[in-house]
């Protein structure tokens, strides 16, 4: 049973995920299912409050959600660069054929193990293809992304959720046609 009014804006990854009841790690709850469909309601940092579909709600480490496209982009339209995989598959390809040229000077005795260790030292990829999904190792800021070609999203991290110091401002998504969250002090909003 769906709640009325409630569209996905994410979905949990394939693997599942921890939810907590607050944004706190001392205070997990029940896992969400793979690819449970949820709306982002709140962002605190890192963390989101998230809406299933039955009415269930949970904190979660938004960095994992994976967004549900809304419109498909147009057709012919040139991808933008922050959507564009090709400059991470061109730097996998680079650290790749660095790491094939080490190899072949090894196994050529022109390099012995502590300097095939040097020349290795610091390089990191990752690539997955999987027909038309690709994901990639983003090595310069710590994270995977999922591709299919037409869009790039982040799929997880190499970080545990982070609050922002002190208390950051509640982000709400305008959806729905709610109003913001406010943050209300002594003093006032």
């Amino acid at each position: 049973m769906t709640t009325p009014g409630f569209r996905p804006t994410h979905v949990v990854p394939g693997n599942g995920m921890p939810a907590w009841e607050a944004p706190d790690p001392a205070r997990p709850t029940v896992p969400l299912d793979p690819l449970l469909p949820v709306q982002l309601v709140e962002r605190r940092g890192d963390w989101a409050y998230v809406l299933c579909a039955n009415g269930w709600s949970a904190w979660v480490d938004g960095r994992y959600l994976v967004a549900v496209p809304q419109d498909p982009p147009a057709p012919d339209s040139p991808l933008t660069r922050a959507a564009d995989p090709r400059p991470l598959l061109a730097r996998a390809g680079e650290t790749l054929a660095r790491y094939r040229a080490a190899v072949e000077e090894l196994g050529r005795g022109g390099l012995d193990g502590e300097a095939f260790r040097g020349r290795t030292r610091g390089l990191r990829i990752g690539v997955v293809v999987d027909g038309e999904h690709v994901w990639l190792y983003d090595a310069q800021h710590g994270r995977w992304v999922y591709a299919d070609g037409t869009r790039l999203s982040t799929y997880a991290t190499d970080e545990g959720p982070q609050a922002a110091a002190g208390h950051a401002p509640t982000e709400v998504p305008h959806a729905g046609g709610h109003p913001p969250t406010q943050v209300v002090t002594h003093d006032g909003p």
